[in-house]
């Protein structure tokens, strides 16, 4: 619980009488104060915060060991908040895990000398807080790497799981017919094959081997997925829904329409209210031949919503959200983000430590909406890199809310070209350039390999993508010189011209003699640009206009 500020000074007088706990470091910090260590006090504090069941975990800068007010000077600055003390925020939470850090952090004076109070919640259940990786304990004074037995006891902790409470007002004729069809079709799908005998049980039988019924009683799960929209009202308060909102191209919203349950039918519905145009996008510098794509793929807005449903924290009384904008959609669902980073989520064989609602992620693998091998996130990612489109972007600011945004247009053509220069990239440097493209931080090290690969250019931390991908298609430019552009590329550089103004077949010829062989002599080149242009008038694309010799030639 966050507090009043002016609050503060009685807390921490009522903290300065008591014996020092576990959950309560003081440190003078007069001026400045190790960051590492801070990250340490932090993975500890919320450790042993857990483990004692208390609220929260408090280091307190300015504060003697003796428990004396000696004041602090640690990112002191002439206004409060300090702006160093507010970066600080977003600085830990890039080494902590399961999207932690401070629940907030204070600045005030006692005794007219400056204090400066750190809140760190508790840790999550059966998770341990951990700073780069290692989980920290206190013992007495001293900071340790958590001891075996205090990992244990928090690896063992239960963790209740909403989706399977029995819902015992309703019954399954509060399920909808239609959804429960469907879940059933796809469970028969799924394991029709190599176990026969579930075509031959009985709908309720399929639905209790799905999970949706347990002793004959109708879970929150089976209200999720496949409940009538009136029967949210057995969920004790908790009203799931989807919401689409379009907005202009002014960020004023346009249009919306709300999904209620069952959410195993609402997906497509969903889907059908995206705008999905097709468009032509460049990839290549080498042979500047359109590529033509839907600005979504649809199974990624599938696998982004489905996650969206199985990782909802019901308990929150929030909606899903689906954001449309002209050139972008956001998901945003309640809950903190469980893999704690997206770094971790995409790394090959990453394993969640838990499912926030498990009997609802069970269910919805049986019936094929999600992947329990937790590689759906990473399926996302390589769906966009294939398609040369920038990264998913979470944002996890927000410890209690995941938003995630897909982009449906390029935004930094050297990127795209570099990945279309080299489709064999793997994820983890693609990421890096992702980030780079949206003007994202990156590490030292990690510029350092990308320069050394010539894949950025510019001064650290100001890094952009290479607009150099010679060194990388450099054979294939190569071919291009010798032989030459394929014909229908030609005539697609020609289309390109024309967009921008009429041109004569000189200024024609001019332009793309860099698509052209270098063996063909002038008059050879003048000829076949005739070609291509009386093909492209066949074709009814373009159209000259005044005398034959001296026509200039427009689009249709």
């Amino acid at each position: 619980m966050i507090r009043p500020l002016n609050e503060m000074p009685s807390l921490i007088r009522s903290l300065l009488v008591d014996v020092e706990t576990e959950v309560v470091e003081y440190k003078e910090a007069k001026q400045n104060f190790d960051f590492d260590n801070i990250g340490k006090y932090f993975s500890a504090l919320s450790n042993e915060a857990n483990l004692r069941n208390a609220e929260c975990g408090w280091l307190l800068f300015g504060i003697t060991n003796k428990r004396g007010v000696c004041g602090t000077a640690y990112r002191k600055e002439a206004s409060r908040p300090s702006v160093g003390l507010r970066k600080l925020k977003q600085e830990v939470a890039q080494h902590l895990n399961a999207g932690m850090t401070f629940e907030e952090i204070y600045e005030f004076d006692l005794d007219e000398k400056r204090v400066v109070a750190f809140q760190i919640p508790p840790c999550e259940f059966a998770t341990p807080t951990t700073w780069k990786g290692v989980p920290w304990s206190r013992e007495n004074e001293s900071l340790k790497e958590m001891p075996r037995f205090k990992l244990e006891a928090i690896w063992g902790q239960s963790r209740p799981d909403w989706s399977k409470q029995i819902s015992f007002e309703a019954n399954i004729d509060d399920l909808e017919p239609e959804a429960v069809e469907f879940a059933c079709a796809k469970f028969i799908e799924k394991y029709g094959t190599s176990q026969p005998a579930i075509e031959r049980l009985s709908q309720e039988e399929k639905l209790r081997k799905m999970g949706f019924i347990i002793h004959g009683k109708v879970t929150n799960a089976a209200l999720v997925l496949l409940g009538r929209p009136e029967s949210t009202a057995f969920l004790s308060g908790s009203a799931p829904r989807i919401t689409w909102t379009l907005y202009s191209s002014d960020g004023r919203p346009e249009a919306y329409e709300h999904f209620d349950p069952p959410f195993i039918l609402q997906a497509d519905k969903v889907l059908k209210k995206i705008r999905n145009e097709r468009y032509r996008y460049f990839n290549s510098e080498a042979t500047l031949f359109p590529t033509l794509a839907n600005k979504y793929e649809p199974e990624v807005i599938r696998e982004l919503l489905h996650n969206a449903i199985a990782h909802q924290d019901y308990r929150r009384t929030g909606k899903i959200n689906v954001l449309e904008y002209e050139d972008r959609i956001v998901f945003i669902n309640e809950g903190s983000f469980i893999p704690g980073s997206i770094e971790k989520a995409i790394e090959p064989g990453y394993r969640p430590p838990y499912y926030r609602n498990r009997l609802l992620s069970d269910a919805m693998a049986k019936t094929s909406m999600i992947d329990q091998n937790a590689i759906g996130i990473r399926n996302v990612y390589e769906i966009q890199k294939g398609r040369m489109l920038p990264l998913p972007t979470y944002d996890l600011l927000d410890s209690n809310r995941v938003s995630v945004t897909i982009y449906g247009k390029v935004l930094d053509e050297s990127y795209t070209q570099l990945l279309a220069a080299d489709p064999n990239m793997d994820l983890g440097t693609v990421f890096l350039l992702d980030l780079i493209q949206k003007g994202r931080p990156i590490g030292k090290d990690q510029a350092k390999m990308l320069r050394n690969r010539g894949l950025v250019e510019g001064r650290y931390p100001n890094l952009i993508v290479s607009s150099k991908v010679a060194g990388i298609i450099g054979t294939h430019e190569e071919y291009v010189r010798q032989k030459g552009l394929d014909t229908s590329i030609c005539k697609e550089l020609i289309v390109k011209l024309l967009r921008t103004r009429p041109c004569t077949r000189a200024e024609i010829v001019s332009a793309i003699d860099h698509a052209l062989p270098d063996g063909m002599s002038k008059d050879q080149k003048r000829k076949h640009v005739s070609y291509l242009l009386q093909e492209l008038r066949k074709d009814k694309r373009i159209e000259p206009e005044g005398n034959r010799g001296s026509a200039v030639w427009t689009l249709r």
